[in-house]
Order: structure tokens, then sequence, then C-alpha cells
């Protein structure tokens, strides 16, 4: 069995229909935006915003049109991914690769997420389920 470096869990992922009324919503319950920013996706502007409680956060995104409409008409509630805190994307990724796991992308993707970035992989578990391995880049 290969021992994965996981540090710990990182945040939950999920995708929502209105991120102002999301964001509203985790505040009710205790959250706090850490981290807000905007991202690309097929020729779209996507929102993102990290919601953290004490050592809980969870990721709150708006995907732009038309992806945003296949999580409109979902009907409930969609947890997207959980993500694991990890020293090395890189080294990691490569030993993942090599041992078999389903890597969904081809190499390490690189987000201007937090103050250096951010570096994750995601594979798929056997029912489908993604989990995301993540470095904050630290400077």
């Amino acid at each position: 069995m290969m021992h994965i470096p996981i540090k710990s869990f990182q945040h939950l992922g999920v995708p929502v229909t209105d991120i102002k009324v999301s964001e509203l919503f985790y505040e009710s319950l205790g959250f706090k935006n850490v981290m807000a920013t905007t991202f690309q996706l097929n020729g779209g502007t996507g929102y993102v915003a990290m919601m953290q409680r004490d050592t809980m956060v969870i990721e709150i995104y708006q995907l732009p049109e038309p992806e945003l409409a296949e999580i409109r008409t979902r009907g409930n509630g969609h947890m997207d991914h959980m993500a694991f805190d990890v020293d090395d994307v890189d080294t990691l990724f490569h030993q993942m690769k090599e041992a078999g796991f389903n890597v969904v992308e081809p190499a390490p993707v690189f987000l201007s997420f937090w103050q250096h970035g951010c570096k994750f992989f995601n594979i798929t578990g056997p029912d489908g389920e993604r989990l995301e391995f993540n470095e904050i880049v630290k400077g």
C-alpha cells in the first residue's frame, strides 16, 4: 500500500447558483470569507470564496453560464470534491500516477488563489467521487 502524505483535510468544494446569497448563508452559520477571487472557464467568468470557521473551510464557487445552468437543474445540494492539504503536489502527482490511481488532470494545475497561488490535481474514487490534493504555495 502506498503512503500518501496528507497533512490534513483542507476544504469541501460546493458549487452554488448565487455566490452572494451563499456567502451570506455561510456567514449566518459563523463562517467568514477569507479569500475571494474570479476564475475563467470556457470563456466565462466564475466566482469563488473560501468560507472559514475555525479549522473548517468550505469552498463555494459559482460557475459561469452555461455550466451554471446544469447546477440549477439538480434540485438539491451537491458536493463537488473534498480536498486534502499536501506539501509537495508535484511529487505526489507523479507517485499516484505511477501507482495506478485514476488521475484526472494531465499535470498539476496552478490557480492564483491565496497570496502566492495553489497547485492541485484530482483523482476519482471507485464511485466517481473526486478527491483533490492541494498545495498552497508558500512564497
